[in-house]
């Protein structure tokens, strides 16, 4: 019996209070650098806080803080909803 493979989606695409993992990170060079350095790497788990009333930036929790994050800079990160 095959498994379905687990759906990912844009990380801009979380509502607030949505839990999720992060499955990749596409940013390359500095901005790709800049991400992961923040904690945002494969794997962790993160959930919608709240966001702007423009609806950026989007505030992120992980581990043990909290992160905000511009939408041109979450657009690079898949993640699976938990």
């Amino acid at each position: 019996m095959a498994q379905d493979a687990p759906v990912t989606i844009g990380m801009r695409e979380l509502q607030v209070g949505q839990r999720a993992r992060i499955c990749t990170v596409g940013a390359a060079g500095e901005l790709g650098r800049r991400i992961r350095d923040m904690g945002l790497v494969p794997g962790t788990d993160i959930a919608i806080i709240g966001r702007a009333p423009l609806r950026d930036p989007v505030a992120l929790r992980l581990k043990a803080f909290t992160l905000t994050l511009r939408n041109s800079e979450a657009d690079f990160i898949t993640v699976t909803p938990l």
